[in-house]
């Protein structure tokens, strides 16, 4: 009796850590639910691998760039990535769609099959076909969200020997031209897997953007960083700290971002009338208070951000500082200190929290992207032109990162 108790109490505590380091909330939306009318899919990774990077890849059919584990220096597992097709790829691990009759053993395999997805597929449906014909079984429980140069989008709710497809067009599944997931599908066990208060949560903040046709990618970068709770109804931010000298602990669960947080992924697809190769990779690397979206393409080739990138210490430079200033944001370490977020370093009423400094940064990042992407519209995009905004974007990151926090 002893050991079965015992047996139980340790397949609680997986079950826990697992909900804790593989949680995921993601979207996809239409380009119909969009201002500008291109598609964006959306990942907030947690992980416990907290420090991510960025690496190009050629692939045998198409060439692409993809979010890595810093201490994957060969990027074997794609944790969300686009392609030269203008095909996008993420996934959220989804806890409840193992059928009671398999007994597949080896799991995981997620960023396996997403990196060479990104080889093969140019469209959902050949995504579609691709895990169709992929070997049996696929050794994976997940969520995958996709779309394409073409518009198409879906969700892919996806376990070892079978699949359902979730069209972001369909008017049925989609009223509003947007799919949300966290880590439960919809056609699994009912009441089984995580994150249910996260998905309530990414519910209410894009029912809210899409009755004020704001469903664009401010919006979204927002999102990833909200500190509302929607079952108890919490929103840290509407009662500030008075400055960051004295630490204000808030208890820091089940929000989008929490410690586990380790990185945001926004594609920001194309129309159906415009080329493949615009499509962008906006990441924010680390700790989503301590960092800023910076955007890729593929087109770019294979000479990435020099902040996105692993140095000679495997690490990317963005991510490493990111990750130094969330030592602020969770200062104690021992016992449950990872649950208690000091909202003064984050954000206070003096205006001089971590966020709140690197807000400007990542607005200046995203308006001058916007009007790059206005000429490359217009008039094409370039490698070489790609390369020079790269050189701008890392000196300009490291200079701000330098002065605001001597790092």
């Amino acid at each position: 009796m002893k050991s079965i108790k015992f047996i139980i109490l340790i397949t609680i505590i997986i079950f826990n850590l697992i909900s804790s380091i593989s949680a995921c909330t993601t979207a996809i939306v239409s380009g119909k639910a969009t201002p500008d009318g291109r598609p964006l899919l959306w990942k907030h990774r947690d992980s416990d691998f907290h420090q991510n990077k960025l690496m190009y890849f050629k692939g045998d059919k198409y060439n692409f760039i993809g979010l890595v584990n810093s201490i994957d220096t060969t990027g074997k597992k794609i944790w969300a990535g686009t392609n030269s097709a203008g095909f996008c790829i993420m996934n959220a691990a989804s806890f409840n769609l193992k059928e009671k009759n398999d007994t597949t053993k080896i799991m995981d395999r997620e960023g396996i099959l997403m990196k060479e997805a990104l080889q093969q597929c140019a469209t959902v449906n050949e995504f579609e076909n691709f895990l169709k014909d992929y070997l049996k079984p696929l050794r994976v429980e997940a969520n995958f969200g996709v779309i394409d140069a073409k518009g198409n989008g879906a969700y892919f709710e996806t376990c070892n020997f079978s699949y359902t497809k979730f069209d972001v067009n369909d008017p049925i599944v989609a009223p509003h031209g947007y799919i949300l997931r966290t880590n439960y599908s919809y056609t699994g066990k009912k009441d089984g897997g995580w994150g249910f208060i996260r998905y309530e949560t990414a519910r209410q903040n894009f029912e809210q953007a899409d009755a004020m046709g704001k469903i664009d990618l401010d919006f979204i970068l927002s999102t990833t960083r909200s500190i509302k709770h929607s079952l108890t109804k919490i929103d840290y931010s509407e009662n500030l700290p008075e400055n960051n000298i004295t630490p204000h602990f808030v208890f820091f669960e089940d929000m989008i971002v929490r410690h586990s947080s380790t990185s945001s992924i926004i594609f920001q697809g194309v129309k159906k009338n415009e080329k493949p190769e615009l499509t962008t990779m906006w990441t924010v690397l680390g700790f989503q208070f301590c960092s800023v979206a910076v955007p890729t393409w593929v087109e770019g080739g294979e000479n990435l951000p020099e902040i996105m990138s692993a140095n000679e210490k495997e690490i990317a430079p963005l991510c490493d500082m990111a990750l130094k200033l969330k030592e602020k944001c969770f200062p104690v370490k021992r016992g449950s200190g990872k649950k208690y977020l000091n909202l003064a370093a984050v954000i206070n009423k003096e205006k001089n929290g971590i966020y709140q400094k690197l807000q400007p940064v990542e607005k200046h990042i995203l308006n001058t992207t916007k009007v790059k992407m206005q000429k490359w519209r217009k008039n094409g995009i370039k490698k070489s032109d790609i390369q020079k905004y790269y050189n701008w974007v890392d000196e300009f990151v490291e200079n701000r990162y330098q002065e605001l926090f001597g790092l």
